[in-house]
């Protein structure tokens, strides 16, 4: 079986070859780039605690990141971790945060944080 994918011929082999890649991309990135553990918000410190899987913790107020400035403590404490550990997410505020975005200093779009 031959798909089209744009100018590309993807062949069984070609698809094979692509998983490869992208498997060995994910162990590249678990090796590498910060994943979560575990998360929850302290709502006696007003912070956000994110512990990462090389025992390292970080923390942040929730002010800094978009989406959850004015949130209240309910909304905070209902936060989850995808299995990848790579986000954490606030189902009831629609807002998804990167792990290695967070680590960085990065807390929201680029618009938002020149603001």
């Amino acid at each position: 079986m031959v798909f089209r994918n744009w100018d590309k011929e993807l062949t069984e082999e070609n698809l094979r070859e692509q998983i490869t890649k992208a498997k060995q991309a994910w162990k590249n990135a678990e090796a590498t780039e910060p994943r979560a553990e575990s998360v929850y918000y302290n709502h006696s410190e007003d912070l956000i605690v994110i512990k990462l899987k090389n025992a390292a913790i970080f923390s942040f107020p929730p002010r800094l990141a978009q989406g959850l400035e004015g949130a209240s403590p309910e909304q905070l404490a209902d936060v989850w971790l995808p299995p990848s550990g790579s986000s954490v997410h606030w189902e009831s505020l629609d807002v998804d945060l990167g792990i290695p975005e967070l680590v960085a200093g990065i807390f929201g779009t680029k618009s938002w944080m020149a603001d």
